[in-house]
């Protein structure tokens, strides 16, 4: 049995706890806003990110953030704009036994550092992992089975979170590519935003297929750029992320786009469906290709659409008469 601290009260946050309490484990989950607990305490649920999902009543729910001293494990699930202030408010609390396992996706405004660095300028004394994959907050509530993979620089960590979180629902895979999991679970939210984008301008399946397979070859792109390993864009932090979040209702980027292929704007449809990573991911994404001089094309069309306001009409045209490309390049960056 671990001691485990979630800091976070949204849905996946909530789904970890839930996960990790019926598998044995001491939760505890932390949130900022008090109405939350509330709300969990009053009803046993948070309806507003998991209806109809009981939370267990052995899980402890506090607002105390030093919640996370001596525990074997901190889980972040913040929101990526928010991951840092929540980060430097936990040093003072944080044990350097403490392993840290971040499962937020994307990458921080002005710097375009990844969710990892965030956290392990945090907490230098930590040892600090990734936890991504095809995982719908609202399934692994459910005990539906579902696979993720882990990744840290030190395969022994990766192995104890494996061994730790595994359980008949929920297994756990080792990568030893950090920046590789962290760049998929990160970008395969772009893709998915501008899936749904098609799908609410009711395009076909020809076309999201299309987007998908260029999708995972410009993230792949950036990631090898970047130093990742280019088979872990084929694995569960790639390819798995990106087919469960451009098909799936549950995902709030794919929902998101499919409000501005309708006509919603884009700052109205991210208020109506909430947070959506993907939206200010695809800011920070384009400028982090124009700063390392790669080519994303998806990417670069999305942010027109949702920063400069073009039209998602036009956007398509833009990619669809591109110069005539051979598939397999030479060079993988080219």
């Amino acid at each position: 049995m671990a001691d485990i601290t979630i800091l976070g009260s949204g849905g996946f946050g909530l789904a970890l706890a839930i996960m990790c309490d019926n598998a044995g484990h001491k939760v505890t989950v932390w949130s900022k806003f008090q109405d939350e607990i509330d709300a969990i305490k009053r009803t046993g649920e948070l309806k507003a990110k998991l209806p109809g999902v009981q939370v267990n009543k052995t899980i402890e729910l506090t607002t105390d953030i030093s919640c996370v001293k001596d525990k074997d494990m901190v889980i972040l699930g913040i929101p990526s704009p928010f991951l840092r202030e929540v980060c430097e408010s936990v040093v003072p609390y944080l044990e350097s036994r403490t392993i840290v396992v971040n499962t937020a996706k994307g990458l921080e405004g002005g710097s375009l550092k990844t969710m990892c660095c965030v956290a392990r300028e945090c907490f230098p004394n930590n040892h600090v992992a990734v936890l991504t994959g095809p995982s719908h907050a609202e399934e692994v509530a459910r005990k539906v089975p579902t696979t993720v993979v882990t990744a840290s620089d030190d395969r022994e960590v990766s192995y104890y979170i494996q061994n730790t979180l595994s359980n008949d629902t929920f297994r756990v895979y080792v990568n030893d590519d950090v920046m590789g999991c962290e760049i998929g679970g990160s970008l395969k939210n772009v893709i998915a935003l501008a899936a749904g984008v098609c799908d609410g301008l009711g395009l076909g399946d020809n076309t999201k297929a299309a987007l998908m397979t260029r999708g995972i070859r410009e993230i792949s792109r950036l990631g090898v750029a970047m130093g990742a390993k280019l088979e872990t864009f084929g694995g569960l932090s790639g390819i798995g992320d990106l087919i469960v979040t451009c098909c799936s209702m549950h995902s709030r980027n794919r929902r998101a786009g499919i409000l501005i292929g309708k006509g919603v704007t884009p700052e109205e449809a991210v208020r109506q469906v909430g947070t959506v990573e993907g939206y200010v991911c695809t800011k920070n994404a384009w400028e982090l290709s124009k700063r390392m001089g790669i080519e994303m094309p998806i990417t670069e069309q999305l942010a027109k659409v949702l920063f400069e306001g073009e039209t998602a009409a036009n956007a398509i045209k833009n990619l669809m008469g591109r110069p005539n490309r051979n598939e397999t390049e030479s060079t993988f960056l080219s």
